[in-house]
């Protein structure tokens, strides 16, 4: 290797080694740029009806502000008061559960009295896992103020995003070579599409499921079966961990009633789990977003070994994008053109006519399409 190569592999290595400490911070320009797409379609939608834009991106972003402030409504307030009853009705549990563990021993054979498990015994052992548990809740806490710089930071990158999205779009189109900028364009185009249908598909399993989980907890008997409905749907945006993660909490407020309810709220979320994985969202994401389930699965446990948490949020949405630049660049522009060098040399000749001063994506021109720069493919 010369001089020249090595620069250009230590440079490659700097910028991979640079890219890996400022994941997070991708990450959440990435949650930024989901956000602003979302808002920037239904803003659209709005503009059809003949409303102007600065109106319709006002409409479409108290939209969003009033559908996370409902959330945190119906939420925040029946949690806080089923958990202070929660505070002294678990103890009250325990002290029950001995006593029938007292009675059983009065009942059975002495032979069998020493491997009934005494609750004492099993506090101590679990003492451990809870002394990482409180750990843990006051990590969770004491970093709660990274979290909402964090949010803060994604809402003001939105809000930018959402004032001037063609002069953004414009600046990252002009990182690629003159001759690929318009193919870049319509690879964003086909982004944007995908996501929207992400998010539409999302928000009608959301619904799906919230509703079915409030209908099942309100004939069960379930307090505050909104909240936990809501939440429910809410965690559904994240597959196969959200339904798991949100049985906890109804399986808790349902101990407060009776014993029987917690089995019966296990049963219910399970059907609801099975539904959910089997019939709702095959059906509605097979018509929004074509992802096979395995490849869900797996970008899942990419994304959150690598990025945590908010990367297990985000899983689908950058599996949707990184599925549509594969398919287009490295299939489509790569491999099916492998072999064909003179379609290809062709192509490069018709587009290179363009001067530097010509180009669409300058900061001169506006990004317009000339009316007799058409290349066709039999060209």
């Amino acid at each position: 290797m010369n001089l020249g190569q090595w620069i250009g592999l230590i440079a490659i290595v700097l910028s991979l080694y640079i890219l890996w400490q400022i994941r997070e911070v991708l990450l959440l320009m990435f949650a930024a740029v989901v956000l602003a797409t979302t808002l920037n379609r239904l803003a659209k939608r709005f503009q059809r009806s003949g409303m102007k834009r600065g109106l319709a991106v006002v409409l479409a972003v108290a939209i969003f502000f009033a559908v996370v402030v409902g959330f945190f409504w119906l939420i925040v307030p029946p949690f806080a008061q089923q958990f202070n009853e929660l505070t002294y009705r678990v103890p009250q549990g325990f002290e029950r559960f001995n006593g029938w563990i007292n009675e059983l021993r009065t009942r059975i054979p002495a032979q069998l009295v020493p491997y009934i498990p005494d609750l004492n015994s099993l506090i101590q052992q679990a003492q451990p896992f809870i002394n990482r548990v409180l750990g843990s809740s006051f990590a969770i806490v004491s970093g709660s103020l990274e979290v909402v710089l964090k949010v803060l930071l994604v809402l003001v990158l939105t809000g930018m995003l959402l004032a001037d999205p063609i002069a953004y779009r414009k600046v990252f189109v002009r990182l690629f070579p003159s001759f690929y900028r318009r193919r870049v364009d319509g690879i964003l185009d086909k982004c944007e599409v995908s996501l929207e249908g992400w998010v539409t598909g999302a928000v009608i399993a959301m619904g799906v499921v919230g509703l079915m989980s409030v209908v099942g907890l309100s004939i069960l008997g379930v307090k505050a079966a909104l909240a936990l409905g809501v939440l429910a749907g809410f965690l559904n945006l994240i597959p196969n961990l959200g339904p798991t993660l949100s049985v906890v909490p109804a399986m808790a407020i349902a101990l407060l009633d009776s014993p029987w309810k917690v089995v019966a709220v296990l049963i219910l979320y399970f059907i609801i789990q099975q539904a959910e994985s089997n019939f709702i969202t095959p059906i509605v994401m097979a018509q929004q977003v074509s992802l096979l389930p395995a490849v869900t699965l797996i970008s899942q446990l990419f994304f959150v070994t690598f990025f945590g948490f908010l990367g297990l949020f985000l899983a689908l949405p950058l599996t949707v994008v990184a599925k549509i630049w594969v398919q287009e660049v490295l299939i489509k522009d790569v491999l099916d053109e492998w072999g064909h060098n003179h379609s290809q040399e062709s192509e490069l000749v018709m587009v290179s006519r363009y001067s530097e001063g010509d180009d669409p994506w300058s900061d001169d021109k506006p990004a317009n399409k000339p009316a007799d720069d058409t290349v066709s493919q039999e060209d």
